[in-house]
């Protein structure tokens, strides 16, 4: 018998969204304020002089709010981007990036990994590798070259109290670090910033070091501010992943709508 059309496979699949609420007041990194703003520049009304009425909205938005991905060209070290591409003015113009945009990065359709760290117990403010790895034993999950790997925190179940989901943990170099080796296509977490913002580390002498270990130097896409409280409530510690970022010259990343399929 003919194999049956992927659709026909997938109608009793479940899909987990992903994606985080966009909203005024959401919370966002500093870098990226205002974060999302949304308008009314059409309304329905009776002046319209016939039946039938419109309304539209004009989105502001930074690249990095919400649920977003970031490109390899959002982080440089040393002027250097992934690859060794080094920023000047032919690459980072005022209009964008003319290397390494997130309109070339393809949709996204990978094997998924949820690590859920609540699951072992308090998750530490400053996750090291050694969480990640004991939430990988716990869930008897191997991690596979080309994977997307997702961390739960638990933090992405505060979204609605700003000032407590901006205070939640992130993940400390040596996690990053440990992620990079097993050669994932993404990461992502339910998260802010992925780090922990404004935390120097010693060794690399920056901020945000897991951008700078993930990002430039092993060409791995992060993805920030998931909401995986579904998947882990269901205990689901692997998943098709899909994630479609908007195909914009020249950005520096893109708001996107993940989805897990299991």
């Amino acid at each position: 018998m003919p194999e049956r059309p992927l659709h026909a496979r997938l109608a009793g699949a479940r899909f987990y969204d992903l994606e985080q609420p966009r909203y005024a007041g959401a919370p966002t990194h500093p870098a990226h304020e205002p974060g999302f703003v949304l308008a009314l520049h059409r309304r329905h009304g009776d002046e319209a002089g016939e039946p039938r009425t419109s309304a539209s909205a004009l989105i502001t938005m930074a690249e990095h709010s919400g649920t977003h991905i970031d490109a390899l060209c959002h982080q440089a070290e040393d002027m250097h981007l992934h690859g060794g591409v080094a920023v000047d003015p032919s690459v980072q113009t005022p209009r964008g990036f003319t290397r390494l945009g997130i309109d070339e990065v393809p949709p996204l359709h990978a094997r998924g990994v949820l690590l859920d760290l609540p699951a072992l117990g308090e998750v530490p403010h400053h996750v090291p590798a050694t969480t990640l790895e004991a939430a990988a034993a716990r869930q008897h999950v191997d991690l596979r070259e080309g994977d997307v790997v997702l961390v739960r925190t638990g933090n992405g179940a505060f979204w609605d109290d700003r000032a407590a989901y901006e205070d939640g943990p992130g993940i400390d170099s040596s996690a990053s670090r440990w992620l990079a080796s097993q050669r994932p296509l993404a990461v992502g977490a339910d998260n802010i910033a992925w780090d922990l913002p404004g935390l120097r580390d010693p060794e690399l002498g920056c901020t945000l070091p897991g951008h700078l270990i993930l990002l430039v130097r092993a060409g791995v896409y992060i993805v920030e501010n998931l909401y995986l409280e579904e998947l882990a409530a269901d205990g689901v510690a692997e998943f098709t992943f899909l994630c479609l970022p908007l195909k914009v010259r020249g950005g520096t990343g893109s708001p996107v709508r993940p989805i897990a399929i299991v």
